[in-house]
């Protein structure tokens, strides 16, 4: 059997008249009724009972004809299917990302690029820079948002595009701060605070450059980092922090992650900012992530 058969059977049953469906069909009756008489022989089973005047399906004609229908949609929505696939409005898209940038660029970046393409199912991976790098390079997911080398010494093969760069902030016990020990000038935390305060901080190969960046903040101003706990998630370094064991340097976003015991604060001595971006395979051709680079490159045209 083929899909001209098929056709030719969904023809006759709506119209239950060989001549009618033949005219319908563009085509004349005899080979009509000779396409569904071999229909028949391939199915082992009448699908209509004849006479000169009336033509009905039988009970397993008329069961069979809601899988043909079904079939036939399924085969219509091909070419429609095809180019909302080739434009990238559905599909899939694999993105990874940062914690960081779950309180700052990506939030806002999923839900553009989900309102305008309801269609597409987007794969949210958490990972960190020095993972989803290679994952990258070896054609896992589509795009991911890193903090990138402070020497932007990425691999040729991938592309990147700067997303956000904001400073850093405190995220310091609110217990300190109530019992005084945590010294404040115009309400931003003074820097002996900084420097004397133990530190929570993250492995630096889990991203080298915020690494730098907080511990070059210390050593800008005469101190060094006194690290008494290490996590590779924000939500449990803010954790540790509100229980009571040190201070973090944290991108000024996260502000968004509130936390019961945890306050924010300014630097007295603002630091250097920190920088979010995208990163992708070169020559990556996926419409799905066309789409995405599009809005990430502020273009209104892109849409579905």
């Amino acid at each position: 059997m083929d899909v001209r058969q098929l056709r030719h059977f969904a023809a006759v049953a709506e119209t239950l008249h060989f001549g009618r469906a033949a005219e319908h069909l563009h085509m004349t009756q005899p080979p009509l009724s000779q396409s569904i008489m071999a229909l028949e022989r391939d199915l082992g089973a009448p699908l209509f009972t004849r006479t000169k005047r009336h033509v009905a399906l039988t009970p397993f004609g008329a069961q069979w004809l809601v899988h043909v229908r079904a079939a036939l949609d399924a085969l219509n929505a091909l070419p429609e299917s095809a180019r909302r696939l080739r434009d990238g409005t559905a599909g899939q898209l694999g993105l990874s990302f940062v914690s960081t940038a779950d309180y700052s660029i990506l939030p806002s970046l999923v839900r553009r690029y989900a309102a305008l393409f309801p269609d597409v199912e987007i794969d949210l991976t958490e990972a960190t820079s020095d993972v989803q790098i290679p994952a990258l390079l070896d054609g896992q997911g589509h795009a991911g948002i890193i903090i990138p080398p402070s020497d932007g010494s990425l691999p040729d093969a991938l592309c990147y595009r700067r997303l956000v760069s904001e400073p850093l902030v405190a995220a310091v016990p609110e217990r300190w701060l109530a019992e005084g020990r945590l010294p404040l000038v115009a309400g931003r935390l003074a820097i002996a605070a900084v420097l004397e305060s133990p530190l929570i901080l993250f492995p630096r190969r889990v991203a080298p450059a915020f690494h730098d960046l907080v511990t070059g903040y210390y050593a800008a101003h005469g101190g060094q980092a006194r690290i008494v706990q290490r996590a590779i998630q924000m939500q449990t370094i803010i954790s540790l922090v509100s229980a009571d064991l040190g201070i973090a340097l944290v991108p000024a976003s996260l502000r968004n992650l509130a936390r019961a015991g945890v306050r924010y604060l300014d630097l007295e001595a603002p630091s250097q900012l920190l920088e979010t971006g995208i990163v992708w395979r070169r020559g990556d051709s996926t419409p799905t992530l066309g789409q995405l680079l599009r809005i990430v490159a502020g273009d209104d045209t892109a849409d579905a």
